[in-house]
């Protein structure tokens, strides 16, 4: 079976969700509309943001139901973007602290996506 690559978050404003995730991941996208904003990354991965009162059939979930996740090479690293982010406003849903995987925090976008920063200790051998 082909592995995920392509994960879509249903906002109430596509362009403001655009810039949002454009200033906080230092990349531009590379599509942008007023219902759908799309971003590529190094790997791969896509992250698209698509109107929640455009997208068919009709979403029912909010924001606050999954994680993007993002890896960091170490602790210091989550410490630092914990700062960065709290700096910029972000609401934090969780201080940085040590779980059984590793250091994480978590920060919620606009729309109440929660965005998890982790390392992933020698020891916990699976990600979170």
């Amino acid at each position: 079976m082909p592995a995920p690559n392509f994960v879509i978050l249903y906002v109430d404003n596509p362009e403001r969700s655009g810039a949002f995730y454009a200033a906080l991941l230092g990349r531009q996208p590379v599509e942008a509309s007023p219902t759908f904003v799309l971003f590529v990354f190094d790997n791969g991965f896509k992250l698209g943001l698509w109107s929640r009162h455009t997208v068919e059939p009709a979403a029912r979930a909010a924001g606050g139901g999954a994680e993007v996740v993002i890896a960091v090479d170490t602790p210091a690293t989550v410490d630092a973007t914990h700062a960065d982010w709290a700096a910029r406003g972000l609401a934090i849903a969780q201080a940085p602290s040590d779980m059984d995987f590793g250091r994480t925090f978590v920060a919620l976008d606009p729309d109440g996506h929660r965005l998890r920063v982790y390392w992933l200790s020698d020891e916990a051998g699976a990600q979170p």
